[in-house]
This record gives structure tokens, sequence and C-alpha cells, in this order.
């Protein structure tokens, strides 16, 4: 539809006339989904971030951290691997997530480095007593 909306004419009125048009044209009628409801509608409430969403998943994108994304990758292959038929089977399908799981371990995910090593519980302990200590204590 390249047309422009002729000067004076009602918009809603020009609208109307283009779908009219491409019905008689026979443009809608084999549109894939024509007539069934959409997914989204059906599977799950309303959610107004749904566009996003959809769009993130035609564009490839994951929803998920990486760390969680391999999480539930490791997950699933688990799975495959307990209904294999073979023992080598089962053992092929969790090499080929080895990597990826080393991957992980060795490089950072993206996003801000987390700063932070465990903690000495005795340091905290000590820690701890000496915040409960009144000043010149007992």
């Amino acid at each position: 539809m390249t047309e422009r909306k002729p000067p004076g004419m009602n918009f809603e009125s020009w609208v109307d006339r283009q779908i009219r048009d491409a019905e008689r044209r026979g443009e809608f009628a084999s549109l894939p989904g024509a007539g069934e409801p959409l997914p989204s509608a059906v599977e799950a409430p309303y959610d107004e971030n749904w566009w996003i969403k959809r769009k993130l998943e035609r564009e490839g994108f994951a929803s998920l951290p990486p760390t969680l994304a391999l999480r539930k990758e490791v997950e699933d292959v688990l799975d495959a691997a307990w209904a294999a038929p073979t023992e080598a089977a089962a053992c092929r399908l969790v090499e080929k997530i080895n990597p990826r799981i080393r991957q992980m371990m060795l490089r950072p995910p993206p996003g801000p480095p987390l700063g932070l090593k465990p903690f000495d519980l005795g340091e905290i302990a000590r820690e701890w007593r000496t915040r409960r200590t009144p000043p010149g204590g007992a």
C-alpha cells in the first residue's frame, strides 16, 4: 500500500476503503492462522510486555541470564540422557554440554563482576561478638 490518503477524505473512510479493496482482491483469504485464536490469548494471562517477549523470541535472544539458560539446557540434556536408549548415547549427549559448562566456570558471564569472595566464618563470629559487647565491655 503505497497510496496516500487523498486530501479532504476522512482518514477512517480511507482506511476502511483500503481494507475493503484488499478483501475484494482476496489478500486476506489465505493468511496463516486465519480463524484461529492468538496463541498467547489461550495459553497465558495477559502480560503487557507480550510483544517485547515475542520479538525477543523471534530474534533469538535469550530471556534468561547466560548462567540460568545454561542450567536449563543442562537439565534438558540430563533428561534426554536418562531417556537415551544406550549408555553410549547418554554419554555423547552429556559430553556435548561439558565444554560449555567448563567455559562458563572459567569465564564469568557478561555483566558486572560479583566483587565478592566467600566469607571467613571465624572472622564473622569475631565481628559478631565485637558488635555485641558493650563499649568498655564486661
